[in-house]
Parts: structure tokens; sequence; C-alpha cells
């Protein structure tokens, strides 16, 4: 039997690459990183009009009624290209808080799946809120139980593109799985740092196809070809996890705790790959790399910001050994 994807799904993936290629990203995200959205708030809307924002959210809401497969692959893309803002939280997990919040607050969903930005933070797992001073709604999670969110100081992550606030709880305003947010912003951060590690291995190569030095192409000694060599395989040996992450969610919408192995044991490998891609870009292109003007150190921070979103390495493993243990 052979797994893939559709073609209407890749093809929705290769519009928003399309998108985003034309979007000279890197100019967008140093301005963000000055304190001026301006131009990611408009990439962001464009990426919305492709239905990116509304693929989680319920057709009858104004939403594609999409699975977490087809949210992976554009978060993939939304990765590869660094797209500043909360977006995780705006594709994967605010449609979930939407969707319990339906009874009381319809037009939540029509504004997510419009493109209104948010940021969600979950106390002891994923305490911190990203970009919350862009978000149209800012939540606060935990026991199941979903809070208004308010901003507290905003400061700076190690992504000079990426914000950080603990906001501290509002009012009660609805029910929602902790558990089922957690998979999801997980699940939508691995598939993030799929896409930048894939970013940064294609950046490695074709470095190391043009630089010279002792008179050869460096991609021509056996070490370095080695490093690429392994990262590729990191990368490709992560992917199917990630799959088997977005198919568990998609297949146990009602039961979030039957999908917490597959998802966490995909945080765990892509974070690690994507990782494992970083140092060995830097290590590649040498100090210039990490320097502000060179558009792979967007990449570098951004993949070291996202390492502990929506949950550490350790915290992630601790799941997986917990389901293992559990199914003796």
């Amino acid at each position: 039997m052979r797994f893939a994807l559709d073609p209407e799904i890749t093809d929705f993936a290769a519009s928003i690459d399309s998108l985003l290629t034309r979007s000279d990203l890197p100019s967008v995200i140093r301005a963000w990183s000055a304190g001026d959205t301006g131009p990611g708030t408009t990439v962001w809307g464009r990426v919305a009009e492709t239905g990116a924002a509304a693929l989680l959210i319920d057709e009858d809401a104004g939403g594609a009624g999409a699975t977490a497969v087809e949210a992976v692959v554009a978060l993939e893309v939304l990765g590869r290209h660094a797209v500043p803002g909360p977006v995780v939280e705006t594709v994967m997990v605010a449609p979930r808080i939407a969707a319990a919040l339906h009874g009381t607050a319809p037009d939540i969903a029509a504004e997510l799946a419009g493109g209104a930005p948010a940021s969600v933070a979950v106390p002891g797992v994923s305490p911190f809120a990203p970009d919350a001073h862009v978000a149209a709604h800012l939540w606060v999670a935990d026991d199941d139980t979903v809070f208004t969110g308010e901003a507290g100081e905003a400061r700076r992550s190690v992504d000079r593109a990426r914000t950080v606030t603990t906001p501290t709880r509002g009012e009660q305003v609805g029910s929602a799985s902790t558990v089922d947010l957690v998979n999801h912003g997980a699940l939508g951060t691995a598939a993030q740092l799929m896409g930048l590690g894939q970013a940064m291995l294609d950046m490695s190569v074709a470095y190391a196809t043009q630089r010279s030095q002792y008179g050869k192409l460096i991609g021509q000694y056996q070490a370095l070809k080695h490093q690429l060599a392994e990262v590729a395989i990191a990368l490709e040996m992560a992917r199917p996890l990630l799959w088997a992450g977005a198919l568990a969610l998609s297949e146990n919408p009602d039961d979030p705790a039957a999908a917490v192995r597959d998802v966490s044991a995909a945080r765990v490998a892509v974070a690690d790959a994507a990782y494992l891609s970083a140092r060995t870009a830097l290590q590649i292109h040498g100090a210039i790399g990490y320097t502000l003007e060179h558009d792979l150190g967007l990449l570098l921070t951004k993949t070291r910001a996202l390492q502990t979103a929506w949950g550490t390495q350790g915290y992630h493993r601790g799941r997986v050994l917990d389901c293992l243990e559990s199914a003796r």
C-alpha cells in the first residue's frame, strides 16, 4: 500500500509556497524584529486568503472543515519561510478553542477563518503566549478550562521576530480539553520545525556548492557530505512520525489521549532533526551564518525558540514513556 498526499493538498501547499516566495520574507521578518509588524500582518492576510487560517474551522462557521493533515502541510510551508507571528496558535490551537466556545461566542470561529490572529498560553506546558501584541484573541487554558488572557510585560525571545508574555487569567469563557490543545500546539510546532529544518538543509547544500576553500568547493569534502547526509536522513526519518501524529489527531477528534503518543513522538523527532539541521548549517556557513545580515540567522534563532514551544523535549519524551508503560 502506498501512502501519499492527495494532489489537492500538494497543490495547496505549492500555492502558499509561491505566495511566500514572492513576499520577500527576510525583509518582512527583519521589519517585525524592529517593531514594524505591518508587512508581516499584510503577508498573513494574504496567507489567510488561501484558506490556511480556516483549515480547522468547521464549515458551518465559514471554515474548510479540514483535518490536521492539511494543517500540517500548510504549517510546514509557513515554517520553511519562517513566517512571523503566532502562526501555530492561530492555525492549530485557536480553532479548537473556537469550537468549544461556539455555543456562547459563535463569531470567534468566523473571525479566525478570516485571518484574525490568536495567541494561547497553557500554564505548566506552554506558559508563554507568543506575539500577543498582534493577537485579536488571547486565551489561557488550564485544567480543561479556557479563560481570556491579560497580556503581561512582553519579552523578546532568542528569535528577534518573536515576543512572549506570561498572560494572567481573566474571565472564564468555556471548557476545552487541555490535552487536545497541547496536542495541536505540539504537532503544529513540529510541522513548523520540519519546514525550518528543510530550509536550512537546502541553504546549506546551496552554500556548500558555491563556497570554495583551498581551491576546492567545500561541498566536495567528504566530511561535509556526511554531515549533510545525516541531516537529510534525520528529517526523512522524522517525517513519517509527523504524518502519524496528524493522522492520530484527525482519527481521534473526541479522544485526545489516544493521540498523545504519536503527537509527542513526532514533536521529539522533528525538533531533534531541526536542531541538527541548525547546528550543521552554522558549521558549514561559519560565523557569517549567525550574523543579523545573513538570512540563515533568521532560521537558526526561530528553530532555537521553537525547541521549547508547546512543551520541552523532556516533557514530550515523558508523555511517550507514560503511554508505553500504560500499554504494558
